[in-house]
């Protein structure tokens, strides 16, 4: 057997080929995705105020992009319902009336009440410590009155225990009645009070899910998520109509 027949030797005589650029490289976000982010937060943190007509290159100087992809990002916010695209005028920032808003949270606490019930029959114990990651999450963002931080963590709090309950269906119409009320449920948490009794509520929700108890979930987050709508519609001067 000569040398060049071992395995050593034979590897040497045909390297590996080399890894190509394409395997190693840094993916970045589109821009449009950026873009779609961002401005999402300005309007669900009041920076950008409901009604208000969107001003396409003030934004884009200060997001420091061009108008292709901000286009993209309001089509995005329209389909969530947070802005409207009004032909040859432009877009501005949605305007939800109380009856609106209402009706909304009473459907949202209707859709989550159901979707814990679920989850506290179906989740795995994976599932399970993910929602006590994500609730000692919310606990810490309270304590450090990170108020931005407390409602996206909140958010992802609220959607894990939809996706728990195993049905798409739900996750599908949760998805979308929750980005309608997104600005509201931020709104609500400008009450110190509100943010204090919301981490409150959101760990007897976790001790009921943790105990399977599935009757006691569902109607915690119902009264949950109206609790908020209370806060909401009590912070408005306007009538019901």
């Amino acid at each position: 057997m000569t040398s060049a027949s071992t395995p050593v030797a034979a590897s040497l005589a045909n390297p590996l080929p080399k890894q190509t650029n394409a395997a190693i490289a840094i993916r970045r976000r589109p821009l449009h995705d950026e873009a779609t982010e961002r401005i999402r937060d300005m309007i669900v943190e009041g920076r950008l105020s409901a009604g208000e007509w969107i001003n396409e290159a003030e934004l884009c100087q200060q997001l420091q992009i061009s108008r292709t992809p901000l286009r993209e990002a309001l089509k995005v916010l329209a389909a969530e319902g947070l802005v409207e695209l009004v032909p040859r005028r432009g877009a501005h920032v949605s305007q939800l009336s109380i009856r609106e808003l209402v009706d909304l949270f009473e459907a949202l606490s209707g859709v989550e009440g159901l979707a814990a019930e679920l989850a506290a029959i179906r989740m795995s114990a994976a599932d399970l410590e993910t929602l006590r990651q994500l609730q000692s999450g919310i606990e810490r963002r309270h304590v450090a009155k990170d108020r931005h931080a407390y409602f996206r963590d909140n958010q992802a709090l609220h959607e894990a225990i939809v996706r728990f309950s195993g049905n798409q269906e739900i996750v599908a119409l949760h998805a979308r009645l929750i980005a309608r009320v997104r600005r509201a449920r931020y709104q609500a948490l400008l009450s110190d009070s509100r943010w204090a009794e919301s981490v409150e509520e959101h760990a007897l929700i976790l001790r009921a899910l943790e105990s399977r108890d599935a009757r006691r979930a569902g109607d915690l987050i119902r009264r949950h998520v109206a609790r908020t709508g209370e806060v909401v519609r009590a912070s408005l001067d306007e009538p019901l109509r």
